[in-house]
């Protein structure tokens, strides 16, 4: 099982592979989701700011499917929710 901080170094390491990023950031949101029905304790709600000229020159929803093919596996397993932003 997975802490926060880990999955944030999992997922800046797996996205800067794949990815041209000048800049991620990522914050942990799971705070805000703590006491609904769907929780569950060992996933995370996080929120993704990517810095990336790369991801601008696509489309949203082909640049967020790009992300969540490069997250598949943290996906299935430490991620409940997910929140992109490019910049």
């Amino acid at each position: 099982m997975v802490n926060i901080n880990q999955l944030i170094e999992i997922v800046k390491t797996k996205l800067n592979k794949s990815i041209a990023c000048d800049k991620i950031e990522i914050e942990d949101k799971t705070f805000l989701h703590k006491n609904h029905k769907t929780h569950e304790k060992n996933k995370f709600h996080i929120k993704i700011i990517i810095t990336s000229d790369y991801l601008k020159r696509k489309n949203k929803i082909q640049a967020n499917k790009e992300i969540y093919k490069i997250l598949e596996e943290e996906l299935k397993n430490n991620i409940h929710s997910i929140q992109i932003l490019i910049n």
